[in-house]
């Protein structure tokens, strides 16, 4: 499970979409499933993800937001020892929605 005390703590303030961000940047992103959200490529790269708010929603417990995330995924060779092909990056892009408590800014992710 991810969580995201800060984005919970700073909704409804000026700062929220950037702590939102900065917060997302900053979790191991193969915890996200971006792998299923893949159009052009095989395989997600280790590479920073680049999150974009569409719109957000609360009720008295939790937050619900829909964001884009934009990333780069690998279109990989054959693997082989002596396969000269480098690995091509692809950008990708998904949305997901993030539904986080506000209490405890525990965090359940759908890829839409």
């Amino acid at each position: 499970m991810i969580t995201l005390k800060n984005t919970a703590n700073a909704w409804n303030t000026v700062n929220f979409n950037q702590i939102f961000k900065d917060e997302l940047r900053s979790i191991d992103h193969h915890l996200l499933p971006l792998q299923k959200g893949l159009s052009f490529s095989s395989y997600v790269s280790n590479d920073a993800i680049s999150p974009v708010i569409i719109i957000c929603s609360d009720n008295q417990d939790s937050l619900t937001i829909n964001a884009n995330i934009f990333y780069t995924g690998i279109i990989a060779g054959c693997s082989c020892a002596d396969d000269p092909s480098p690995q091509d990056l692809q950008n990708e892009c998904c949305e997901l929605t993030f539904k986080i408590n506000l209490n405890n800014g525990d965090t359940e992710v759908e890829l839409v």
